[in-house]
């Protein structure tokens, strides 16, 4: 294992593996895992467009703290395949099956690992982890979100970004990339958008080049459309008053990606939900900002963890 801590951003711990989970209709999940130390068990799920690697960091904190970890890339994106005929557009039309993998993959490793079972959602996967919990499909003892997507932010405002989603599917392929960039058309460049942290930044790269076929580019109109439509029905979902689950959630107020306005207003909703809020200096990826914010998020899921589970 390397001595420099900034190197464990790229190379796999010694006692860490990566194998496949196989869906029940025969889908190949990558996943990650790397055994604790008896403080028990957490589960870390990306966003959209993610990849394992982008957060061995984190995960080399957590192991730190005695914690057995977990990931695994989303269908459709990272490792496991694709969903659209170019590989190259993060394409789904459907969060359904993506929580039928998460329910699955969840149930087999609880059974596996001892207790507590925890687990951290960014972004997308943050919206994915918070459904599956309301749904009844994982059963946390504490969920972190973190970033989480429950609104998008778009150049046009959501209402009329919704509406431009679904049309833009009416007219033409709706696998087809919705842009021509990574994340979203805007002025700001993909680093600002994401973190203030050049050197985690490159991170992402350095893996892209190493291993190409986890490279992943802008989602597809039907991604956009079941993003926008999926976020809204969520935000105001009944359950959310009546989930007993300790949440932390960490919300970036300048975020540019998803809307921190709608993270916050599901977090007023949740009883048992403890909101931490980050200004300016704080992008996207928290979990891979420049130091002074990542180690408070760290920090913050540290202490809700010693709390709660």
């Amino acid at each position: 294992m390397p001595t420099d801590p900034a190197a464990v951003r790229r190379f796999l711990p010694s006692d860490a593996r990566l194998s496949f989970d196989i869906a029940a209709d025969g889908w190949k999940l990558r996943r990650f895992s790397r055994p604790g130390r008896g403080r028990g068990a957490l589960m870390f799920q990306g966003g959209r467009g993610d990849m394992i690697e982008k957060y061995l960091e984190a995960f080399c904190d957590w192991h730190g703290r005695g914690w057995a970890v977990t990931a695994f890339d989303w269908r459709g994106q990272g490792g496991s395949g694709r969903l659209g005929a170019d590989p190259h557009v993060g394409h789904c039309d459907d969060f359904a099956p993506l929580i039928a993998d998460l329910a699955a993959v969840w149930r087999d490793w609880t059974a596996e690992q001892p207790g507590p079972h925890v687990i951290v959602g960014h972004s997308m996967g943050g919206y994915l982890v918070l459904r599956a919990v309301l749904d009844g499909v994982i059963r946390a003892d504490a969920v972190v979100l973190v970033a989480p997507m429950l609104g998008l932010r778009s150049p046009v405002g959501a209402w009329l970004g919704d509406r431009v989603a679904r049309a833009m599917m009416r007219i033409g392929d709706p696998a087809r990339a919705a842009w021509k960039s990574h994340e979203r058309p805007g002025m700001l460049p993909r680093q600002r958008l994401l973190t203030g942290d050049t050197a985690r930044y490159a991170d992402e790269e350095w893996w892209l080049k190493a291993q190409p076929e986890l490279r992943l580019g802008p989602p597809s109109w039907a991604w956009l459309a079941e993003a926008f439509a999926a976020t809204a029905r969520l935000r105001v979902d009944p359950r959310l008053a009546t989930l007993k689950t300790p949440v932390l959630m960490l919300v970036a107020d300048n975020d540019r990606l998803v809307d921190p306005r709608a993270a916050a207003q599901v977090a007023a909703r949740l009883p048992n939900a403890m909101l931490v809020r980050f200004g300016p200096g704080a992008a996207h990826e928290l979990l891979r900002e420049a130091d002074p914010v990542r180690q408070r998020a760290m920090a913050s899921i540290d202490a809700f963890l010693d709390r709660f589970a």
